[in-house]
């Protein structure tokens, strides 16, 4: 993969992937690997409804943990 998907769902799916699969071992590596900006990632994901949670090391459905 040389760039992250642009569609959310596919965006959340393949990065949950990577970092599930010890690809990269942050969410900061991933993004430096794919010259993304973590903010602006995580905004563009919470914007289609999903958080990242540090303690899953993973994107969640907002409220999934509440």
């Amino acid at each position: 993969m040389d760039k992250l998907p642009q569609d959310p769902a596919i965006l959340v799916s393949s990065a949950n992937m990577l970092l599930r699969d010890e690809e990269f071992d942050s969410l900061e590596s991933l993004c430096y690997n794919f010259g993304e900006d973590v903010d602006k990632l995580k905004s563009r994901l919470h914007d289609a409804g999903f958080v990242y949670s540090e303690e899953q090391h993973q994107f969640r459905p907002i409220g999934f943990d509440e």
